[in-house]
């Protein structure tokens, strides 16, 4: 995902009042890139900032700052129209597949016809091409209309992805469709592996209050080796990202907390988080087995018109001279290409596919090792947890912490500040322990 896009998802999911932190967790951004998108962002859609009395910085947007934005740059309205002609320009491409393999079934049984009717008059004898005779040749058509029913979208498992998180009804694939997916397959359905593992991580350092120790996030890490595991230099990438700091107990023992992800808005409930991170298998198809078995079909037919035409044309029985004849000739070579990569391509990929997947499978028990280990019960861990559990903390920003807003007038924010302060020293004063 665009790293914009992810920063104004995050802000509209936590309710357009942010702060540094949050955006990271919830986007997988790195600390400074969703600062500075945020302060960016502020400034150009109208967005306030708000200063707590301990200093720290909240984000406040309007709920339409999307249009704000779009009503402030032409090149964004131009951006999406574009987006959508070019779903449009590869939904043709898409498609184009599955037609031309019906032309060139067509094509085939029409050449193939052409010149066995040729034959079998060459053959005759002149009381048989008195008309008396007669080939009917009758097609039937049938209801074709689903075949071009549209859905436009580049990636199948992206464009599910936006339909599940829309709450929308997974779109079937109509059979033009399934013949790129039989071909070509429906593109990674890993297209998202990265934000995947960095919100995961943000979500779990955020369930355990800003402190966690490395074995932790290890399971949504890859090319973990045995030395950095006593090291624990994977964590490295993790700091770097969320602004961690590192803290060695008297025992040695190191935890590492992240005080930009221990500020936020509001009170945070523990979020749902897989054990590990799981890579999708990669599947040789997303069309149902009705649409490849059909494909399938088509697709040896054709290969097989393929050589029976390509046996009538070195026939010395049959007559290549005139435009019609040139023209099969000058196409076969492309007819014949077309049916055997139609077959070839997705006879290659099944076998790569195997072993793509392997090597999936190997990652996804790599990490699910490192999260059973981390759920025995091992004392040393316990111990580091105990640790880390000692810097967990949870700073909640509410509306009567804000010390300085930018939507206000600075001389009113004053009178209200002064206000503040004689509540509170009246209160001192009036207290019993005073």
């Amino acid at each position: 995902m665009n790293p914009q896009e992810s920063l104004l998802q995050s802000i509209e999911k936590l309710g357009y009042r942010v702060t540094v932190g949050d955006v990271a967790a919830k986007s997988g951004l790195e600390i400074n890139a969703a600062q500075q998108g945020l302060l960016a962002l502020a400034a150009e859609a109208g967005g306030h900032l708000q200063v707590a009395d301990t200093g720290e910085i909240i984000y406040l947007f309007p709920e339409n700052f999307r249009s704000i934005l779009l009503n402030k740059y032409w090149q964004l309205p131009l951006k999406a129209f574009a987006s959508k002609i070019w779903k449009v320009v590869f939904y043709v491409i898409r498609i184009s597949f599955g037609i031309v393999l019906i032309i060139s079934i067509l094509i085939l049984l029409l050449a193939i016809l052409a010149i066995l009717i040729g034959l079998m008059f060459k053959d005759s004898d002149s009381d048989n091409n008195s008309g008396n005779n007669n080939i009917n040749i009758n097609f039937f058509p049938t209801d074709f209309f689903w075949i071009f029913y549209p859905d436009f979208g580049n990636n199948y498992y992206e464009k599910r992805d936006r339909e599940v998180k829309a709450e929308k009804p997974s779109s079937k694939m109509n059979f033009l469709e399934a013949v790129f997916s039989f071909l070509f397959g429906d593109g990674d359905p890993n297209f998202n592996l990265e934000e995947r593992r960095w919100q995961t991580i943000g979500k779990v350092i955020q369930n355990n209050r800003g402190s966690i120790i490395a074995p932790q996030i290890a399971p949504y890490l890859d090319s973990i080796n045995p030395s950095q595991e006593e090291t624990e230099d994977y964590i490295l990438p993790v700091l770097t990202r969320f602004n961690g700091l590192p803290q060695v107990s008297d025992r040695g023992d190191i935890i590492y907390y992240f005080p930009d992800l221990q500020v936020t808005t509001k009170e945070r409930k523990l979020q749902t988080v897989s054990p590990y991170l799981r890579e999708k298998p990669w599947k040789f198809s997303e069309a149902d087995s009705g649409q490849i078995i059909l494909a399938l079909g088509l697709g040896a037919v054709n290969f097989i018109l393929a050589l029976v035409l390509g046996y009538l044309l070195n026939s010395d029985s049959v007559d290549l001279s005139g435009s019609l004849g040139s023209i099969v000739t000058g196409i076969y070579g492309f007819l014949l290409s077309y049916a055997a990569a139609f077959l070839g391509i997705p006879l290659g990929r099944y076998f790569f596919l195997q072993w793509r997947n392997k090597r999936v499978n190997q990652r996804n028990q790599q990490r699910e090792k490192r999260a059973d280990l981390l759920a025995q019960n091992n004392p040393e861990l316990e111990q580091k947890l105990a640790y880390s559990r000692q810097f967990a903390d949870q700073k909640v920003i509410r509306d009567a912490d804000i010390s300085y807003s930018t939507d206000q007038d600075y001389l009113e924010q004053e009178i209200e500040r002064s206000d503040k302060i004689d509540r509170e020293w009246q209160k001192r004063l009036e207290s019993p322990d005073s």
